[in-house]
């Protein structure tokens, strides 16, 4: 009698419980629905605020607010077609997949009609447009077939390089093209180009010092890695290039990341992959980190004086090109992981406020690395220089320089870019620095070129170049924008052997080669951007006047200009067939 008590009272506790679990469940999901409720609300509200706001920017200023309406209607597209993918991706591939079939059916035939209709579109482009706009652009495309020849010439397995690595190189140059036809060569390109870079250079004069800038966009990066901004566009744009170059996941997550991330920042995407990773992978991520630059980094630049909208270009091309070249260069013989893009997490903060905090935090250790680089390798070189000049004394060369062997070493390389001649040895100088000492120090000693050349002075002081044409200087900066330089190789080698310490033979092994990939995927990006400028910018109003104007200005060939007469030549000749820009 006893025990059926006990256990009715049991029986009625646990029907209590129960009935408790179930009001607390219903109780949750009640402020579930709320908090949900509450969420989509304001949101709502958010986004009608924001769609009126750009109306009204439009309807008030349409040419000031194009730039806000380009951007919103982006993002637009892009969240939409995320809303679709997320819940009809099944059903489109299912309808694609008849499409995908009799591709692969008849693959063979196809790649070999694409690798013609290529053909013929390079043969067209090289007789109507390159060889009308003058020889430079002609020269800069044969130095970008020249370095893709070196590549497959010295390639760790020449004989391994199959269709597939093809495939990579042509349409990660064929990126390249594209990117730099729409964003040098078109109206809206340019002009998208111009205004991103006004907004950077914008931000830029607001501190007074560059290294506030860097510890605002290291902050800005932060936060929008925090709010999922940074990984959405890094998944995109792995993506797009593991789809059209068939690319792993892992390395072109990597590449994408190396835009906007540091090369030893940009690996930390893939960290619980790197184990798995083949030896050609893992050369091609170290490529891609030689091959562009961080975004906190971009700022450094800028504060130097360097035209941000090039610098944006830049690390843009040469993300598809160091994919590319990396395959050619270390062709794949081993079986990859499969892993698809969306299986690649990224850590963040816990909020806005410690995203930010974070990224400033950052910033300190970057922006004190910069000054010491800079204040150690400039003392560097100087020591180098004083003992050159000291041991050329002794064969009767006093001028004997470490920038003057760069100067001769790189020297074919800096004119297979498109370079002209007489500024091709001071380009080699600076792509020489680059290479031993560190990129800090030859954008700064390019932006010393730059000011000299806004400033108007003589071209030539005692049989000396002191500047260089826009032309050049904009080469150089494509050229320069990558971390390809032994110091950053210890830095690569070392991030990455912390990840991997069970791959610390393959990664130092990879190294050298990578360094060297690094620097001709920016070599190639500079090719590129030789061969789709616009011509208007080889020419400088004092050339003109040099030749053609010498009074009332006292402009002669070979002597001192002065800012005046600059001046005077672009009031002269029509702004429309000149840069006259800087002059003014």
């Amino acid at each position: 009698m006893e025990l059926n008590i006990a256990e009715k009272g049991n029986q009625e506790q646990g029907e209590d419980n129960e009935a408790f679990e179930s009001q607390v469940c219903e109780i949750f999901e009640y402020s579930l629905d709320l908090r949900l409720k509450d969420i989509i609300h304001i949101n709502s509200k958010f986004v009608s605020g924001f769609v009126a706001m750009v109306i009204a920017a439009c309807v008030l200023n349409f040419h000031q607010a194009v730039g806000l309406l380009v951007i919103s209607l982006v993002t637009m597209f892009f969240l939409v077609w995320d809303w679709m993918m997320e819940r009809y991706s099944d059903w489109v591939w299912e309808a694609l997949a008849p499409i995908r079939v009799a591709l692969t059916r008849n693959w063979f035939w196809i790649r070999w009609i694409i690798y013609m209709l290529l053909l013929v579109a390079v043969v067209c482009w090289l007789a109507l447009d390159t060889a009308q706009r003058g020889t430079r652009q002609l020269v800069s495309f044969f130095g970008l077939l020249l370095f893709i020849f070196l590549m497959l010439l010295f390639s760790k397995h020449p004989f391994r390089v199959r269709h597939w690595c093809w495939r990579t190189l042509l349409c990660g140059t064929g990126l390249q093209f594209i990117f730099g036809l729409l964003i040098l060569r078109t109206t809206s390109g340019l002009s998208a180009l111009k205004w991103l870079g006004k907004q950077a250079e914008g931000i830029d004069c607001g501190f007074s010092a560059g290294d506030a800038y860097i510890g605002f966009l290291s902050s800005v990066i932060s936060i929008l890695y925090y709010v999922g901004f940074m990984p959405w566009l890094i998944c995109k744009i792995g993506f797009i290039m593991q789809v059209t170059m068939g690319t792993s996941a892992t390395e072109s997550m990597a590449a994408a990341g190396n835009i906007f991330l540091g090369n030893t920042d940009s690996p930390l995407l893939i960290r619980p992959y790197i184990r798995e990773l083949t030896v050609s992978e893992i050369h091609a991520v170290m490529t891609g980190g030689f091959a562009s630059i961080s975004g906190t980094i971009l700022g450094a630049f800028i504060s130097f004086g360097v035209e941000a909208s090039h610098l944006l270009t830049a690390s843009l091309m040469s993300a598809p090109a160091s994919l590319a070249i990396a395959k050619m260069f270390w062709p794949e013989k081993e079986a990859s992981i499969k892993i698809f893009h969306h299986d690649l997490k990224m850590d963040k903060g816990q909020n806005v406020l410690e995203a930010a905090s974070q990224g400033a935090s950052r910033a300190v250790g970057l922006v004190a690395n910069i000054i010491v680089n800079l204040i150690a390798f400039l003392a560097l070189l100087a020591f180098f220089d004083a003992v050159l000049s000291w041991l050329g004394g002794m064969l009767d060369c006093p001028q004997l320089s470490f920038s003057l062997i760069c100067s001769y070493v790189f020297m074919p390389l800096s004119f297979m870019m498109g370079v002209s001649w007489e500024d091709s040895f001071i380009v080699a100088e600076l792509i020489g620095i680059k290479t031993f000492l560190n990129e800090f120090v030859a954008y700064q000693k390019l932006s010393e070129l730059i000011k000299r050349r806004k400033a108007g002075g003589p071209e030539y002081v005692n049989h000396v170049k002191q500047y260089i044409s826009v032309h050049s200087e904009t080469i150089a900066t494509y050229a320069l924008c990558g971390f390809s330089n032994f110091a950053a190789l210890g830095m690569s080698i070392g991030g990455l052997s912390a990840m991997a310490p069970d791959r610390r033979s393959d990664i130092s092994s990879c190294g050298r080669r990578a360094l060297i990939a690094g620097s001709v995927s920016c070599f190639m990006t500079a090719c590129i951007a030789g061969d789709s400028l616009d011509s208007v910018i080889q020419h400088e109003c004092f050339c003109i006047c040099s030749v053609t104007v010498y009074e009332p200005w006292n402009v002669t060939a070979g002597e001192g200009f002065s800012q005046s007469s600059l001046q005077g030549c672009c009031t002269l000749i029509p702004p429309k067939h000149f840069n006259c820009s800087w002059a003014l």
